[in-house]
C-alpha cells in the first residue's frame, strides 16, 4: 500500500509517505507558511522515494479540528492531488492522530487530546489506543469550555496538545486523579495520519476526492468561511491540476 499523508492543521507543516508499513516524513514548524511549503515538501518526498503521484493508493489529510486556514489548505491540496492521481482521499481526525503520536512516543494508551480553539474554548477528544495501535474514540469530538470538558471514566489518562498548555490548571482540576501525565507539546504529524489512514484504506473507508471535507467543529465559523470564493488563497497542486473547493 502506498499512501501520501498531509497535515497543516497547526504550526507544524508535515508530509509523510507510507509504503507497505514503512514511513518517511518531512516536517517543519512554519506558522502561516503552510501554503508556501506544502507542495515543495510533497514533491521532494515523492521524488526522493521514486514514487509517482499516480502510483498512490490514497491521499490522507488532517481534516481538523485545528487552524481554519491550515485545515482548508490541507483539504484543498489533498483533493487536487487525488484528482491528479486518480485515487480516493482519507480524512483523518487531527485529535486522533495526536493520540496515536503520544502512544508512538511514550506507549501511553489513554489520551485526552485538547487543542486551543481560541475564544476561551478547546477542541476536545478522548481516545484509547488498542494493542494493534488502532485509535478508538471515547465519544464525539467537540468544542467545549475548559471547565466543562467531559470527565472520562477510569484512571491513567494523559493530556496531550496545546489546550493543556493554555488551560492546564483548569483541566487538571476537572479531570482529577484520573490524569496521569500531561504532554502539552504534543502535535499532529502526518506520519500518524498515515498510520490511521492505512487502517481506513484496508477497511474500505475512503472518500472520493470531490467529497473530502474539513471538520471545524465550530459551525458558525464554518458558515462564515463558506462565503469565500472556491479555492480562495489556496495553492495549485502538482502537475497543474485544479484545486477543488473544499466545500466549507
Amino acid at each position: 500500500m502506498k499512501l501520501l499523508a498531509l497535515d497543516t492543521s497547526g504550526d507544524l507543516c508535515s508530509v509523510a509517505l507510507f509504503i507497505d508499513g514503512v514511513i518517511e516524513q518531512r516536517r517543519e514548524p512554519a506558522p502561516r507558511r503552510h501554503g508556501e511549503l506544502l507542495l515543495p515538501m510533497m514533491e521532494s518526498l515523492l521524488e526522493s522515494t521514486g514514487i509517482a503521484l499516480s502510483a498512490l493508493d490514497a491521499i490522507a489529510f488532517g481534516r481538523g479540528p485545528g487552524s481554519f486556514t491550515g485545515v482548508r489548505i490541507a483539504v484543498a491540496v489533498a483533493q487536487g492531488a487525488a484528482f491528479g492521481a486518480g485515487c480516493p482521499t482519507v480524512p483523518v481526525s487531527t485529535l486522533a492522530a495526536m493520540a496515536l503520536g503520544e502512544y508512538r512516543r511514550t506507549g501511553r494508551r489513554r489520551i485526552l487530546a485538547a487543542l486551543d480553539a481560541r475564544m476561551g474554548e478547546l477542541y476536545w477528544g478522548a481516545f484509547e489506543v488498542a494493542e494493534d495501535a488502532s485509535v478508538v474514540a471515547g465519544g464525539a469530538e467537540q468544542v467545549v469550555l475548559p471547565g466543562c470538558v467531559p470527565v472520562p471514566a477510569g484512571a491513567g489518562w494523559c493530556g496531550v496538545g496545546s489546550g493543556w498548555g493554555v488551560y492546564r490548571a483548569v483541566l487538571e482540576q476537572r479531570i482529577g486523579t484520573g490524569l496521569m501525565a500531561v504532554a502539552a507539546d504534543g502535535v499532529c504529524e502526518a506520519e500518524d495520519i498515515a498510520r490511521i489512514a492505512a487502517v481506513e484504506v484496508r477497511a474500505g473507508r475512503v472518500v472520493a476526492a470531490e467529497l473530502a471535507r474539513p471538520v471545524y467543529l465550530r459551525d458558525r465559523v464554518t458558515a462564515t468561511l463558506g462565503q469565500a470564493p472556491p479555492g480562495a488563497g489556496l495553492p495549485p497542486v502538482p502537475g497543474g491540476h485544479p484545486v477543488a473547493d473544499p466545500g466549507v
